[in-house]
């Protein structure tokens, strides 16, 4: 697609309905994103989900989808003490889920532990910029990379992991001018999330784009429905109609 010049879209998707719906209206590649630990478990950050909750999620996607491309994220503490424990991780996800594929944030650190799973036959998705994994160390959600020295870094570790055998590289929240510098010069495909409108493909969280979550509002987050607001009319109709005896009717009773 990136020889092509055909633009890759991306959604999150954590459950078997959400994902049917989503490989049903054409998405190009289905991220069980680490993510649920925020939209699905209403953790602050994506650090407490586990291992085995990630492949829950990642069993249920897999059933709902037909052609998409399903990569599944590494949950923090699974891949980062060394590359036998990555690789563990990741053929437990590729076995128990039946996913197509696995992603992991940083750059150079993690290179031979790219390479391990590479040489074991299980794909791998990168992840540079702003890695939430890291935000502790981080300490701030803000754009990462404006610096000259922290970019330099983020081309050199893009370069590093495109050599290590990534098949595709997500970028998140970075200057729209680095994010185009690093797509170019990569032979394989980009995916942005706040790395402006030059990588090869893009991502949200579909329960951001769906406007199912509203208290998050990064400027990279476009809502294509208002889901809140129509669920919430929908279940105060439902319990307006209980309460009035409107429902069930004689059409709806046996």
């Amino acid at each position: 697609m990136k020889v092509a010049g055909t633009p890759i879209a991306m959604l999150t998707a954590y459950d078997y309905t959400s994902a049917r719906l989503i490989d049903g209206a054409g998405i190009d590649v289905i991220l069980v994103g680490d993510s649920a630990s925020n939209v699905m478990a209403g953790h602050e950050t994506t650090l407490p989900i586990t291992l085995d909750q990630m492949i829950y999620h990642a069993q249920c996607v897999v059933r709902g989808v037909e052609r998409a491309l399903v990569v599944v994220d590494l949950p923090f503490g699974s891949y980062q003490g060394n590359s036998r424990e990555a690789l563990v991780s990741a053929i437990r996800v590729m076995k128990e889920s039946g996913a197509h594929a696995v992603k992991l944030e940083g750059g150079r650190a993690i290179q031979p532990t790219v390479e391990r799973l590479i040489d074991a036959g299980i794909p791998v998705m990168g992840h540079l910029g702003l890695t939430p994994q890291s935000i502790y160390r981080f300490g701030t959600y803000k754009v990462r990379a404006r610096e000259e020295e922290e970019a330099r870094m983020l081309e050199e570790d893009a370069a590093l992991l495109q050599e290590a055998g990534i098949f595709a590289l997500v970028l998140e929240k970075i200057p729209s001018t680095l994010g185009r510098s690093v797509s170019r010069a990569l032979a394989i495909p980009t995916i942005g999330i706040g790395a402006g409108p030059s990588c090869d493909g893009q991502v949200l969280v579909t329960h951001d784009a769906l406007g199912l979550t509203t208290d998050f509002n990064p400027r990279f987050v476009r809502r294509y429905a208002e889901l809140d607001t129509l669920i919430r009319g929908a279940v105060s109709a439902f319990v307006e109609d209980v309460r009035s005896h409107r429902f069930p009717s004689d059409d709806e009773s046996y």
